[in-house]
């Protein structure tokens, strides 16, 4: 399990270690953002001692950007060297990596994706269970406190005895987390529970316009020679023509061994257009509207 040694992941160590013993190990990211970064994981590491669970601390691959968004980035890092700690295969393989997100967290990322204007896979609450990364064998990333509350994990940790860590970007109003944070906590209009409930019930709806688009693809699709994917759009709300064109977009990229960063943005934009009888190109995939739409790798561009 990841424990950072704020008050959610000691809670979680803390339940983790009496109900599996001797089954539980522990690891500390240091992101190395911080000073104090060091000492935090050497504390976590002494409490770890105290509870017989073998501990690790391990640092990000690279060194933080000069700017730009560094939450994300430290984000995709930590979850990376998490699935490097865990392994791929073989004895020492670890095959869950539990996390401390609660009811609270879920609850901020919610508000924070709904002031954005994000759709409804933003706005729904992270996933319980998911790979941990993309590389073949790797553990399962599983968030086993989704349904608790914060003030409840605290009171579990206080009830031990444990002082734990203060990461002040929770409370530094430069970051939306911390914002959102503070007008959920100042504002009874806003209900964790409830908030954190339309996000459940996100992930519900999620789940079915996933199924729905599998549906389309394996009935709508047709894959010509690995090089193009053409799509029967007909009569489709425009939510699931988005998600064929995704997918589309991301098996001809893969195809083609196209490797840039997309992430999906521009999406909405490429499906519009093509709404409208125009083509458009997207991440090197170029699409072209019709009876059937049809995805293609797009020609090399052409310096002069």
């Amino acid at each position: 399990m990841a424990i950072s040694g704020g008050g959610d992941s000691l809670a979680l160590l803390l339940m983790a270690a009496a109900a599996y013993p001797g089954n539980v190990a522990a690891v500390t990211v240091d992101h190395g953002l911080r000073p104090e970064s060091a000492a935090e994981a050497q504390k976590v590491a002494t409490i770890c001692a105290t509870l017989n669970v073998p501990h690790a601390v391990v640092t990000l691959r690279a060194p933080p950007p000069g700017r730009g968004n560094i939450p994300q980035w430290a984000r995709e890092q930590r979850y990376a060297v998490l699935a490097d700690w865990a392994g791929y295969g073989g004895d020492r393989r670890r095959h869950w990596v539990a996390v401390a997100h609660q009811q609270d967290d879920v609850a901020e990322g919610f508000l924070m994706r709904a002031r954005r204007g994000a759709g409804v896979a933003g706005m729904a609450m992270m996933v319980p269970e998911r790979a941990l990364s993309d590389r073949r064998g790797s553990a399962r990333l599983i968030r086993p406190l989704l349904g608790w509350r914060r003030s409840e994990l605290a009171a579990i940790v206080a009830e031990a005895g444990l002082d734990p860590v203060t990461d002040p970007g929770n409370h530094d109003p430069r970051y939306d987390r911390a914002r959102i944070r503070a007008l959920i906590a100042t504002n009874d209009e806003l209900p964790a529970d409830r908030l954190a409930m339309a996000a459940r019930n996100l992930r519900d709806a999620e789940t079915a316009l996933d199924w729905a688009a599998e549906n389309a693809w394996r009935d709508r699709s047709a894959i010509e020679r690995h090089e193009a994917v053409s799509l029967d759009m007909g009569e489709l709300p425009h939510e699931i023509r988005r998600r064929l064109s995704f997918r589309a977009i991301e098996y001809l990229r893969r195809e083609a061994g196209l490797t840039e960063i997309w992430k999906g943005s521009g999406l909405d934009r490429l499906v519009t257009a093509l709404e409208d009888g125009q083509a458009g190109t997207l991440a090197g995939i170029a699409a072209r509207p019709g009876r059937r739409w049809l995805f293609r790798v797009a020609p090399p561009r052409q310096s002069h």
